[in-house]
């Protein structure tokens, strides 16, 4: 019978010529692609984040390496990148075999909050450099994430409101039951006039001033009145308290409707992930991205639950990263208003942005309500409508409307001279008197000139381009990559955490492309002259950095 033999196994052998990390590690794998990006990225302005004394930090290139790399790969968690460096080859090479802890990895992420969004920037040049982008069209589109806040834990400005209204009444009625003269001096008789805390605070303390002051006595009545003093002043106390925190959550709220207490900065709202399918709001942020060839090219948060105040600051947002704004912004009904047509026409953005009602008139079957505003005829030199009955609708005024932003709009309001007896009046319009309109003339030139846009050879690919850009993205952050809800408390840290997965995310795509393009990832690697261009873009990337400096101050 043959003996049997089996190859060595010495688990705790010692290697003397131990051979290199990476030499088991394919040379077309993504990891080889984030170590060559990281390391021709100019990182100078991290080390003005670390003291020259002390104990020798981690090199921030290692840290961002593997940071990144876990973003790829669906793992946000730092004590899942703790265990990977002791576990995973691909981590080990990158990280040079060290092994921070999950404390460590977590306080590289907030010490380079403020700096990733300029790594960010770089990486989307590099893209732009190389091919991938132009950064001349921006597919714009927006998703609600909800945030780590608990969403339970809601302050809405209407009950904030309501309450400290009621709470006012409380502080006369109680005002008006002290006797005092020192009371009676400061409380104000006009009930348009609202108490402020520093106000009950002096008035607290000066009645407590004058019943220290009072002689001792053993009259019962007496004694029983100065309880009934003492309590009410102690009573007014607790009023000033809660008026101060009610005036706290007005400060808080600032322009929104809600907070949350956990995370003052995210807004309830409701979510396209509503599993109850109760309309539930919870705390959240809407986050607005800027996506070309499915490569995010910008991206920021707002507090505002629609899209439409949030486009001009997203373009101020790319114009400050690339000192430049697009030449083509398209995006969707959810965009147009006249404030953002505007905005678009006098800074030279081409603008294939759709209206409300835009679809609905693309039907086969739509036909337009004869009755409405937009269907009468309009004659410019007399500046009048003609309703269906042929009867004239001469101007009589202007309305002017303001915007939560600021922004003026004018409608022009037409008025018909006779409605009465009219065999159409039930049909065109059921109010007493005759019949007013308001047009936007304004606005419906704005709506004219997109429908040209979008109906043309341009726009129509522009529109089937919109569907598979930001939604693609949408749909592979949520889905893909797992990425449904933030993991950090606060604006700053939410949007530092956004950057790392931005990063992660265009890298990974850049990956897919170069696979499907039949292009071997190390060979790009290799010939990925980042240095030059960073370079020859570095006035660039320095005064974007200079002004979100400015910005953020």
């Amino acid at each position: 019978m043959a003996k049997l033999h089996f190859r060595p196994y010495i688990p705790n052998q010692t290697v003397l010529f131990p051979q290199r990390i990476d030499e088991n590690i394919a040379a077309n794998d993504p990891v080889r692609i984030v170590n060559a990006v990281v390391d021709n990225l100019n990182l100078d302005n991290f080390k003005k984040l670390y003291k020259e004394t002390g104990r020798s930090a981690y090199h921030p290139k290692m840290m961002l390496k593997v940071i990144i790399y876990a973003y790829m790969n669906n793992i946000y968690s730092c004590r899942k990148i703790e265990k990977l460096l002791l576990r995973d080859i691909h981590y080990i090479w990158l990280a040079g075999n060290e092994h921070p802890d999950f404390i460590t990895i977590n306080r590289f992420r907030n010490r380079v909050k403020e700096e990733i969004n300029n790594v960010f920037t770089q990486l989307v040049l590099v893209l732009a450099d190389k091919g991938f982008i132009s950064l001349d069209v921006e597919y714009i589109d927006g998703t609600k994430i909800e945030s780590k806040a608990n969403k339970y834990t809601f302050v809405w400005r209407k009950t904030v409101e309501r309450n400290r209204t009621r709470l006012m009444d409380k502080i006369r009625i109680l005002l008006e039951q002290v006797d005092e003269t020192i009371a009676q001096e400061n409380s104000v008789k006009d009930t348009s006039v609202e108490f402020t805390p520093s106000m009950l605070s002096g008035i607290a303390n000066e009645l407590k001033e004058a019943l220290e002051h009072r002689p001792a006595t053993k009259d019962k009545e007496e004694k029983k009145t100065l309880r009934e003093k003492k309590k009410q002043v102690r009573e007014l106390e607790g009023y000033r308290d809660k008026l101060m925190e009610y005036d706290n959550h007005l400060d808080v709220l600032g322009e929104r409707n809600s907070y949350s207490k956990t995370d003052p900065d995210a807004t309830f709202m409701r979510m396209k992930e509503d599993a109850m399918r109760n309309g539930q709001t919870k705390p959240g942020y809407n986050l607005q991205t800027g996506t070309e060839n499915q490569f995010i090219i910008d991206f920021r948060l707002f507090p505002n639950p629609t899209d439409t105040l949030t486009l001009i600051p997203f373009f101020h947002s790319f114009r400050h990263r690339y000192n430049r704004l697009p030449a083509i912004g398209v995006a969707d009904s959810g965009y147009g208003s006249e404030e953002n047509y505007r905005f678009m026409q006098e800074n030279g953005i081409e603008a294939f942005v759709k209206y409300n009602y835009f679809h609905k008139e693309q039907r086969p079957r739509y036909t337009s309500n004869p009755f409405h505003a937009e269907s009468l005829h309009y004659n410019a030199e007399g500046d009048y409508y003609v309703c269906p009955m042929g009867q004239h609708m001469n101007r009589i005024g202007t309305k002017r409307d303001r915007t939560v932003s600021g922004y003026t709009t004018e409608s022009a309001r037409y008025k018909a001279q006779r409605c009465e007896g009219c065999p159409l009046r039930g049909s065109c319009f059921k109010a007493r008197g005759n019949r007013m309109i308001e047009v936007n003339h304004r606005l419906n030139q704005y709506k004219r000139q997109a429908r040209e846009r979008l109906l043309s050879k341009e726009g129509i690919r522009h529109r089937g381009r919109r569907c598979i850009e930001p939604e693609a993205v949408f749909g592979q952050m949520k889905y893909n990559m797992a990425y449904r809800r933030f993991r950090h408390v606060g604006e700053d840290k939410v949007t530092m955490d956004f950057a790392f997965f931005a990063i992660a995310f265009n890298i990974k795509k850049m990956c897919a492309k170069l696979r499907k393009a039949g292009k071997g990832l190390i060979t790009f690697a290799k010939s990925m002259l980042i240095g030059l261009f960073i370079n020859r873009y570095k006035w660039k990337i320095a005064t974007s950095y200079q002004m979100n400096q400015k910005k953020a101050s």
